[in-house]
């Protein structure tokens, strides 16, 4: 990265008749927050002042053709399309869903050239982004064919972070699809990420049951111990801080989870209910395990009060200072690593 050039944050604008645009907006209508990134949307000038007008929010911005001549200090938009998608506040349509997908890719497309630093994804709808095109449960898949590295989904706010084993997989497919490798795999994932990307040395690890109970000694399934124990043990033998199983049922509101740096639930809901409950509005979508970082907001498209101004952009506001503190963390981490790898070579 230049230096003095401020961290490059692109947006993809999300489901064009839900809240995506109008959290990305409400939260750089503050002109304060141009003093930690400059803000890039992937959209279009006259999409965006069209959400504007029906929100009722006045905010200048910048029009541009490529996301290489952003501006700092202004709020800047790509103009990825020069169509007028008919926005319908609200309903999920075959339109806004291709618009968001059009957004997605020219933001990941400058996400990997290196012209925008982090990428946040506003919420899209899973049923109407489905096309011939793109064929994918939800951005982490996409993301992950795209970038480099393997991605993990990790629910993070500054106390509690969440790592699924499993996550667009049907419950009944979950016991099925964690095997020992998949569980090194996503302890791996979630160790160095929190190791390079939040700053903690050794962190400690809590592995949540795939049955009730944790199987209750193969009584209620045994997945537990047949699967997930030798692979703790293992792990734990090999040096690395990894603890559990633990009865999912008690163990967030026991307060548990505070003794760990990370917990890794078994599937989507086990882990995504709890997170959801204790940090709803502060919580944020981390893809770890990517080379490049993306954040999104904890909730999706809110098609209940889209178009209506009553959208609580805080999330979002967190997932915006989440990616830039990551790529802050990673830009260290590099410097570091690679200070030491230049003082071995001279000791040789």
């Amino acid at each position: 990265m230049e230096v003095n050039r401020k961290i490059r944050l692109g947006i993809s604008i999300g489901d064009l008749n839900g809240i995506g645009c109008e959290v990305a907006l409400k939260t750089f209508e503050d002109s304060r927050m141009l003093d930690f990134c400059t803000p890039i949307f992937f959209a279009s000038n006259k999409t965006i002042s069209y959400q504007m007008k029906a929100l009722d929010m006045s905010m200048v911005f910048n029009g541009i053709q490529d996301a290489s001549k952003a501006i700092d200090g202004k709020v800047n938009i790509v103009n990825v399309w020069k169509e007028i998608p008919q926005i319908k506040f609200g309903e999920a349509t075959e339109e806004a869903g291709s618009f968001a997908i059009k957004s997605l890719k020219a933001a990941v497309a400058a996400l990997k050239e290196g012209v925008i630093d982090v990428l946040v994804t506003a919420p899209i709808n899973k049923n109407n982004i489905q096309s011939e095109e793109f064929k994918f449960p939800g951005h982490t898949d996409y993301l992950a064919q795209e970038l480099e590295g393997d991605s993990l989904m990790f629910m993070v706010t500054d106390t509690l972070k969440v790592g699924l084993l499993t996550d667009h997989v049907a419950v009944k497919d979950v016991a099925a699809a964690i095997i020992p490798r998949l569980i090194r795999d996503k302890v791996n994932i979630i160790e160095k990420s929190l190791m390079i990307d939040f700053g903690i040395r050794k962190p400690r690890i809590a592995l949540l049951g795939i049955n009730p109970h944790s199987g209750d000694n193969g009584v209620i399934g045994k997945e537990d111990d047949e699967v997930l124990k030798p692979v703790i043990t293992e792990m734990a033998h090999n040096g690395h801080l990894v603890y559990g199983p633990y009865s999912a049922d008690s163990f967030f509101g026991s307060n548990s989870y505070q003794k760990f740096d990370a917990i890794l639930a078994a599937y989507h809901d086990q882990g995504l209910i709890p997170f959801k409950t204790l940090s709803f509005g502060n919580g944020v979508n981390f893809t770890a395990g990517l080379n490049k970082v993306r954040t999104s907001p904890d909730h999706g498209t809110a098609y209940e009060i889209a178009g209506q101004g009553k959208a609580d952009h805080s999330s979002f506001k967190e997932a915006v200072f989440t990616g830039i503190n990551i790529f802050k963390k990673r830009t260290e981490y590099q410097e570091l690593t690679e200070n030491v790898l230049k003082k071995q070579r001279i000791k040789r």
